[in-house]
């Protein structure tokens, strides 16, 4: 029997294939006819889901013979659901996805997802073996994120303040996250201070519609080996004011924002506006100081961001109190991290994975390697130590910058970081390596790039990948231009959630 879109059926999931493709087995089709006796149950992908919860779906999808389904309620749990969620947002939040499993269980899962997916990938590419050597799991499963960007908003139209995280499947809902169980206390106990002070100024967000609006996000970032703390409050240059508690900014229309004539009206009252804003910001830093935390404050930030994106962005930010940077510390180096520079978020899982890494990559004593996307270049520092020299290339100026420092920091002379695309730095580098490290982003390799880095015809490259769909379609087409694959193994860098990373280590065939 076929489903149509827009009906309402209920099954039982399967499996869950990666990335978060639960697989249901409808069971509410009415018995089978003479005519559809002996064809299997229709299957339906609907994400969120766990193996073996019995589940209600709205299918919204048809596509290449496949649907898709939006789940709408869980009948039944999974015997998998062995443990208390302990968050109270979950799993309306759409942050973590396994928090009723046992961690031992998730592993599990995500193993076979990945081993799944690379054997498809090993015949794709002409390879009879499949050398998939397990998941390694993270040192913490709980409170390791050392990073987290939490949203103002509302969890309901004309609701109150909130300040947390998006609200599954929702662009607008953002639900408050008091007791977030993937970070440290010391997260929960900011935001809801953060958030206490600008209810009782009754002031709110920026409205995604209109644009109009003060608050919009607070990035928190807090060392996981150091304890230092970085907090950095993200609002619009749209100060209210005090005495704007009635209707806020953001509940204005474009109308109804005054307009000053004068000139010198003007200049008086934004010169009176950057006061007000002033002695608030610094209200709200002396509270955050007074705060009981376990780590140690180094700097309270303010950044103003008028981009319509719903993305943090840097249009400017002033040091409240302390600095704008902290420290971390990875496999016996130091890092200087600012609010925007990329750093891996879980680091106890960090130091897993560059040592996977730096084992896959094997002797490079006397060798030239190459760090393709870069980043804040803490790949190539691990390396640095134990080959003559690294060159990294990243997109990022900023984080090419941090990485510059973070050398000097470490006191290595024999890495060098070069802004820019991959695609276009690779045709300006007279340098020649010997090995390869390659940690792209999410889609990993650009298609035009991945032909000049083959090009190379290094013995080694490993490859670190975030997204194992986008790995699955590199490897083919360097196993066609010469490679083996010899190593596969995942370390979990994300504790409940669909996210995995896999390290596959591939070395030039000599035949």
């Amino acid at each position: 029997m076929a489903l149509k879109k827009g009906e309402l059926h209920t099954g039982t999931i399967r499996e869950v294939l990666y990335p978060n493709k639960g697989v249901m087995i409808v069971d509410d089709l009415p018995e089978q006819s003479e005519s559809t006796e002996g064809q299997s149950a229709p299957e339906v992908i609907v994400k969120n889901t766990i193996p073996g919860q019995r589940i209600r779906c709205r299918i919204n999808k048809k596509h290449s013979g496949r649907c898709e389904g939006q789940l709408l309620e869980v009948v039944e749990k999974s015997p998998l659901e062995t443990e208390p969620a302990g968050c109270s947002i979950f799993p309306a939040c759409g942050g973590c996805l396994y928090r009723t499993m046992s961690y031992s269980d998730e592993l599990s899962m995500k193993e076979k997802q990945i081993r799944t997916l690379m054997e498809k990938t090993m015949t794709a590419g002409g390879q009879d073996d499949c050398p998939f050597e397990g998941i390694t799991g993270s040192p913490v499963a709980d409170a390791y994120r050392n990073k987290m960007e939490f949203a103002f908003g509302d969890a309901e139209k004309g609701g109150p303040l909130t300040l947390g995280l998006h609200k599954k499947n929702s662009r607008y809902d953002i639900l408050t996250a008091s007791d977030c169980r993937i970070v440290h206390e010391d997260f929960n106990r900011i935001s809801s201070c953060v958030l206490q002070f600008y209810r009782e100024k009754n002031w709110t967000y920026m409205n995604k519609i209109s644009h109009l609006g003060y608050l919009r996000h607070l990035l928190i970032r807090r060392a996981y080996m150091t304890g230092e703390i970085l907090v950095d409050l993200v609002t619009t240059s749209q100060f209210p004011g005090e005495g704007s508690s009635d209707q806020t900014i953001s509940q204005l229309s474009a109308e109804d924002i005054p307009v000053h004539n004068d000139i010198a009206d003007k200049e008086e009252s934004q010169n009176t506006a950057d006061t007000d804003e002033a002695q608030a910001l610094k209200e709200l830093a002396d509270r955050i100081l007074k705060l009981p935390l376990e780590g140690r404050i180094t700097g309270i930030l303010h950044t103003v961001n008028d981009s319509v994106a719903d993305v943090i962005r840097n249009d400017r930010t002033d040091v409240l109190w302390g600095r704008d940077f902290f420290y971390e510390e990875l496999l016996g180096l130091k890092f200087r991290i600012t609010p925007f520079s990329f750093f891996q978020t879980n680091s106890a899982g960090a130091e897993i994975l560059y040592r996977t890494a730096r084992d896959f990559l094997g002797d490079v004593h006397g060798r030239t390697v190459f760090d393709l996307y870069s980043g804040t270049g803490t790949i190539a520092q691990m390396m640095a130590p134990v080959c003559d020299q690294v060159v990294g290339v990243e997109i990022v100026p900023e984080a090419v910058e941090a990485a510059r420092e973070n050398a000097v920091l470490n006191g290595l002379s024999n890495c060098r970081f070069i802004a820019g695309d991959v695609l276009k730095v690779l045709d300006e580098l007279e340098e020649k390596p010997d090995t390869i490290i390659l940690d792209p982003p999410r889609d990993g390799v650009h298609p035009k790039a991945l032909p000049k880095i083959l090009a190379y015809g290094v013995d080694r490259i490993v490859y670190i990948s975030c997204k194992a769909t986008s790995l699955a379609r590199d490897l083919p087409i360097m196993m066609q231009h010469g490679y083996r694959v010899e190593r596969i193994r995942c370390v979990d860098m994300f504790p409940r959630t669909q996210h995995v990373e896999t390290v596959v280590l591939m070395s030039r065939r000599r035949d």
